[in-house]
């Protein structure tokens, strides 16, 4: 009988449910290190509806280090430079970045959205950021795995 109660508080503490239903796990996961972009995600309706995977050399990298985030990306079929540079905060299941510079197709895009906020779903190899509309519901996301 203990056992299952141990059993039974340890799935609680390891997979934390918000009053939403949404799901964050492991808690103590970090997002400090070097991700890469595994694929992407459209919703409707709450859940995924489409995801497109990296394709023709498509890769994208973030990295994360004491509040700093950098990320660079690379599309062979997009003549731009695409990458950024500045702070990150991790509050109540939300990842907050806020771009310091970034290349000039992407300062176009802080120039109005000042600061990106995503749901953040994190593991120790894995972690996803949620795009959610103004609605608060889910609308696109990013999936990440480690690589340092």
């Amino acid at each position: 009988m203990k056992a299952i109660l141990l059993f039974s508080c340890y799935l609680m503490v390891a997979t934390l449910v918000t009053g939403d239903g949404r799901t964050i796990t492991d808690e103590k996961a970090s997002l400090e290190g070097v991700w890469e972009l595994q694929n992407q995600q459209m919703y409707e309706n709450g859940t995924i509806s489409e995801i497109m995977e990296n394709e023709n050399g498509y890769r994208q990298v973030k990295m994360y280090s004491k509040g700093k985030v950098m990320w660079t990306r690379n599309d062979p079929s997009d003549s731009n430079e695409w990458f950024g540079y500045g702070t990150y905060t991790i509050k109540n299941g939300m990842l907050e970045e806020r771009l310091e510079y970034a290349s000039g197709p992407m300062m176009k895009i802080v120039d109005t959205t000042q600061v990106f906020r995503f749901e953040l779903i994190i593991e120790k190899k894995a972690y996803q950021q949620i795009q959610l509309d103004e609605d608060g519901n889910r609308s696109q996301g990013e999936s990440y795995i480690r690589i340092e």
